[in-house]
């Protein structure tokens, strides 16, 4: 049996851009809230990693990808 192989679809860099909440998702909603606290310089929050593992986190929810 000879085994197929897969192609990674890559994303265009200049394209791609940060994940949008979907709309009337609770999870999504708290995310979103998250990454703007987390974004925000004047916040005690301020945490550009965090706010950067927060959309991948979101992104992975909304393509249904187990996290953790």
């Amino acid at each position: 049996m000879a085994l197929s192989r897969v192609r990674p679809q890559l994303m265009d860099p200049l394209e791609f851009g940060p994940p949008e909440p979907t709309p009337g998702c609770d999870v999504c909603g708290a995310l979103a809230r998250q990454i703007e606290r987390a974004e925000r310089p004047n916040s005690p929050e301020y945490d550009p990693s965090k706010a950067t593992d927060l959309r991948v986190e979101m992104r992975r929810h909304q393509s249904g990808e187990v996290t953790r």
